[in-house]
């Protein structure tokens, strides 16, 4: 999938004493770690700043919880961009309030990393990772879920005989006020934009506009809409939240469209001077050790990058999926102001 180019590798990595991978790590059940285990249920607590939903965060965390019931686990969720303004506003002013942040935004992600916003920590679980997988060099971040998006529509609402049956059918007039999308703040609404531009070219979005969709925040809102009638179609639709309202009986057809699914990661990083750090260790070998992305995969129905961990529940393979996804970050990160400009008009928020 993703190759990550030079905007990552000119990044120095920081010192720190959290650099330097351990030359026999513990063997937890299931995973090994390089933290000093009773050294972090004396911290006895972690927070995570995620733009995970709060019921999939109390779920996976919960799990952590159970391994480790010395250590309890708070969190905040906020969309993306509000997340990052908020992580920022407090190193700014040095107050260093959360240990580990997930964000699904690579444009975030790397900016980030310039600042050096990371600790470096060498888990040992990198092993089962591939090189797009992770920072350059290793150790500031590493994808810890992969999100992927389609199409998807309310069969109640929409023959299927009528239904969109690829990226292009969307731009149907039919799908007036009809239809919705994620806020430019979403890193895979980003990644939508552009990869579908480079498809289509510019003038798909422009016809797009013209449907007047409706933008929100969280996929759960997308979908609830879709349920409930009030939009009959979804573009950027993620798989993830297909199978977790299917699951629950709701009238929902997914669309793997020909052109392809968009892809983007749901990143894990150690922020720095973490108030727990060494919980904040244990979390990141867990989180990214099979037991943890076991947790991930059943609580947010996301795929897993290890190759050593099974599809969500009823999902099908990733394999199977022609996966849409930047090659160049460098060319991307720098159509952000563009798309963000572009993207708010679109939807009325500018």
């Amino acid at each position: 999938m993703n190759r990550l180019l030079s905007v990552t590798a000119a990044l120095l990595l920081a010192s720190s004493p959290l650099a330097a991978a351990c030359e026999n790590p513990h063997q937890m059940d299931g995973f090994k770690t390089c933290a000093d285990v009773e050294a972090a249920e004396k911290e006895g607590q972690f927070i995570l700043y995620s733009t995970d939903p709060e019921t999939n965060m109390a779920q996976y965390l919960g799990e952590f919880h159970k391994m480790f019931p010395k250590i309890a686990t708070n969190y905040v969720r906020l969309q993306a961009g509000a997340l990052y303004a908020k992580v920022n506003a407090e190193r700014q002013a040095k107050q260093y309030l959360a240990d580990v942040m997930q964000i699904t935004d690579m444009s975030f992600v790397l900016d980030f990393q310039k600042r050096k916003g990371y600790v470096p920590y060498a888990s040992p679980e990198l092993a089962a990772y591939k090189p797009e997988y992770k920072s350059n060099p290793e150790g500031l971040w590493t994808w810890g879920v992969i999100i992927v998006a389609g199409i998807a529509y309310n069969p109640n609402l929409v023959p299927a005989d009528q239904a969109p049956k690829n990226w292009k059918d969307l731009l149907d007039p039919k799908w007036k006020d009809a239809i919705n999308v994620k806020v430019s703040t979403s890193g895979l609404q980003h990644v939508t934009w552009y990869m579908i531009r480079e498809i289509y070219g510019d003038d798909y979005w422009k016809k797009f506009a013209e449907l007047n969709p409706h933008a929100f925040d969280s996929y759960v809102q997308q979908f609830d809409r879709m349920v409930n009638g009030q939009d009959k179609v979804i573009s950027t639709a993620q798989y993830s939240g297909y199978l977790q309202f299917k699951a629950k009986g709701a009238p929902i057809v997914f669309v793997n469209a020909p052109e392809g699914l968009t892809a983007t990661p749901g990143v894990y990083g150690i922020l720095e001077n973490p108030p727990h750090p060494q919980a904040a260790r244990l979390f990141m070998d867990w989180i990214l050790g099979i037991p943890g992305q076991k947790a991930l995969a059943a609580a947010t129905a996301l795929y897993s990058p290890r190759a050593d961990v099974p599809p969500p529940a009823g999902g099908i393979p990733i394999s199977e999926f022609k996966v849409l996804a930047p090659t160049d970050w460098d060319a991307f990160l720098k159509t952000h102001t563009q798309f963000v400009r572009e993207w708010d008009k679109m939807t009325g928020l500018r």
